[in-house]
C-alpha cells in the first residue's frame, strides 16, 4: 500500500501514486517515474484511449500504479481505479501456456510430443506433426478461422474442439511460423481439457491464480462480476469486431488466446512470480527450469506469415528486443506479451521489473505499437536502462488489427 508520506498523487486519480521511498529502495529513479505518470496521463487527457490502467513492480515491490480516464467510454462514468477489470486480448496467452508448461512439469504431457497423442480428432488435414511446441510457437499451421467460429459458438467448447480439428494446416508443422491470434488459445485449452479434465479456465483458477492471490484475474468471467469491466472503442475505424468483446457473454468464454480478464496488480504479480523462479510469498506455481524453458527464445527473425514481421517467439510467451514493445532496449530475455489495443505485460529478468499497461481504446496497429513502447521506454529509463537516441519507429508493416 502506498502511504501519504511516501507518495506523490496525481491530479488525474487518487489512485495514480508513485512510491518514492520504495523506488529508491529499489534502485529506481523516482524523476524517472514521474515521467512515466506524465505519459500515461498526457495520453488520457490528448484523447488517445478514454482510460488505462498501469503497474510497475521492482524487485516485487509496487513502485508506481495509476489509473484514470473512464472505464465505459460514451458515459460520465464510471472512472477507472487500480481495481476495474480489463479484458487482456492476448496478453491471455502466458497464462495458457504456464499451465500447459506445469502439466509438462508434472509429467502428463510431452511437449515435443503431437498434439494428436491426447486429442486424436485433431491429427488431419496436414496436422499430425503438430506437436504441442508449435502450437505454443505458433508453428501448428492452423493460425486462423475457420469463419463459421464466431462469438456466438465460443462458450460450446466440443465445438471449438470439432472447428479445430476440422481445420487443414497451411503450412507443415514446424517448418514456419504465423501468430495464431485466437487459435491458439483454442488449441492449448483443448489440450489441458483432454489431458487434464478441468476446462483451461478452471485450471487456471485452481492451480495459478487462486493460489497467487490474483483474484481479479480470469480466463472466463464469472456470473455478477461483468459491471466491472472496461468497454473497449474502436478509435481506429479497423476494428469494430472490439464491439464484440464487450458482450458479457464473450467474457465468459475460455479462449487462452483472448479473453483474459485482469487488472495490472495483478498481472504484475504474475511476472513477478516467474521472475522468481515460480515462488511467491512462499507459493510455488512452477519450478525455475521450467519457466527457463517456456521463455527461451526459439523462433528468432524468421518472416511471421501472418503479422508480416519478423518473430521472436519463446513457448507462449514474446521475446522482447529492439522491435518489440517491450521497449527499445529491452533484451532477448526479456518476456511477456502484448494484446490488442495496447495491452501489455513484461518482464526483465535482468532489472527485476515487472510491468503492465492496460487501456480500452483501439488505435491503429501503429499507434497501438508506438503508446505501448514510448511508456516501456519509460519505465526502462526510470529502472536504469535508458532508450536509445535513435527515433521510435515501429517494424514494417505493423501487425494487423485481429491480433
Amino acid at each position: 500500500m502506498f502511504g501519504a508520506a511516501t507518495g506523490t498523487m496525481s491530479a488525474m486519480s487518487p489512485e495514480s501514486c508513485i512510491d518514492r521511498d520504495t523506488a529508491r529502495d529499489t534502485g529506481t529513479d523516482p524523476a524517472g517515474l514521474e515521467n512515466v505518470l506524465a505519459i500515461f496521463e498526457g495520453m488520457i487527457t490528448g484523447g488517445t484511449h478514454p482510460g488505462a490502467q498501469l503497474t510497475v513492480r521492482r524487485h516485487g515491490r509496487i513502485v508506481l500504479q495509476a489509473s484514470g480516464g473512464t472505464m465505459r467510454p460514451g458515459h460520465d462514468g464510471p472512472p477507472v481505479t487500480r481495481r476495474t477489470l480489463f479484458l487482456i486480448f492476448s496478453a491471455t496467452k502466458p497464462l495458457t501456456a504456464l499451465a500447459v508448461h506445469m502439466l509438462a512439469e508434472r509429467g502428463r504431457l510431452d511437449l515435443d510430443a503431437p498434439v494428436a497423442r491426447y486429442w486424436p480428432e485433431f491429427g488431419r488435414g496436414g496436422k499430425e506433426s503438430a506437436t504441442v511446441a508449435h502450437a505454443l510457437s505458433h508453428q501448428a499451421g492452423i493460425p486462423v478461422g475457420p469463419k463459421w467460429l464466431t462469438w456466438e459458438r465460443w462458450q460450446d467448447l466440443d465445438e471449438v474442439a470439432r472447428a479445430m480439428a476440422e481445420r487443414d494446416a497451411r503450412w507443415v508443422p514446424g517448418e514456419d511460423v504465423g501468430y495464431h491470434p485466437l487459435n491458439f488459445g483454442w488449441i492449448l485449452g483443448e489440450v489441458v481439457r483432454r489431458v487434464d479434465g478441468r476446462t483451461l479456465g478452471q485450471f487456471v483458477a485452481d492451480e495459478i491464480t487462486g493460489p497467487l492471490g490474483l483474484r481479479d484475474t480470469f480466463i472466463g468471467l464469472p456470473p455478477g462480476r461483468d459491471a466491472e469491466v472496461a468497454h473497449h472503442v474502436d478509435l481506429s475505424g479497423e476494428s469494430a469486431f472490439v464491439t464484440d468483446f464487450n458482450r458479457p457473454e464473450v467474457h465468459a468464454v475460455q479462449c487462452g488466446a483472448a479473453t483474459g480478464i485482469s487488472t495490472t496488480d495483478d498481472l504484475t504479480r504474475f511476472y513477478t512470480m516467474l521472475l522468481r523462479g515460480g515462488e511467491l510469498d512462499g507459493v510455488r506455481i512452477v519450478r525455475p527450469e521450467t519457466i527457463a524453458r517456456a521463455t527461451r527464445l526459439i523462433v528468432d527473425g524468421k518472416m511471421d506469415r501472418t503479422l508480416q514481421i519478423p518473430a521472436r517467439w519463446a513457448l507462449g510467451f514474446m521475446c522482447g528486443g529492439a522491435t518489440s514493445p517491450f521497449g527499445r532496449r529491452s533484451t532477448e530475455r526479456a518476456f511477456g506479451h502484448s494484446g490488442h489495443g495496447s495491452t501489455t505485460g513484461w518482464a526483465d529478468p535482468d532489472l527485476g521489473v515487472a510491468f503492465a499497461f492496460f487501456t480500452n481504446g483501439v488505435q491503429t496497429s501503429l499507434v497501438n505499437y508506438m503508446r505501448m513502447t514510448r511508456v516501456s521506454d519509460a519505465v526502462l529509463a526510470a529502472c536504469g536502462r535508458p532508450a536509445p537516441e535513435r527515433p521510435l519507429t515501429p517494424p514494417a508493416p505493423p501487425p494487423p488489427a485481429s491480433s
